[in-house]
């Protein structure tokens, strides 16, 4: 049923942030998102949120208001399908590279 589709999608994009270099996510509990710690890219969540935004097309939520995520973590609802989840890791993953690329120009 529903239950088993979402768990399977949050399995799969907590698993496939991991993988991402500088990302960590822990596995959620309840609700239907996900809550990345993306505190090693040095941006604050609103800067990181806001870059995926405007560069990559991917709208997340940021901020201070979860909890026990505050600061350094964004929003994933995976409370969409699989494809729209695949499409929006994979543009994580090129926002990644592109910080990469910014970092070593700058340094």
């Amino acid at each position: 049923g529903m239950r088993e589709e979402f768990r399977k999608r949050r399995d799969w994009l907590v698993e496939a942030l991991n993988n991402i270099d500088g990302i960590e996510c822990r596995l959620p509990r309840g609700a239907f998102y996900a809550f990345p710690d993306i505190s090693s890219f040095g941006l604050t969540s609103k800067e990181f949120a806001d870059r995926l935004l405007n560069e990559e097309g991917v709208a997340l939520a940021w901020g201070t208001s979860f909890g026990e995520y505050g600061e350094g973590h964004i929003r994933i609802s995976y409370a969409t399908s699989l494809e729209n989840l695949k499409e929006a890791v994979k543009r994580i993953i090129t926002q990644r590279l592109r910080m990469e690329k910014l970092k070593t120009v700058s340094a």
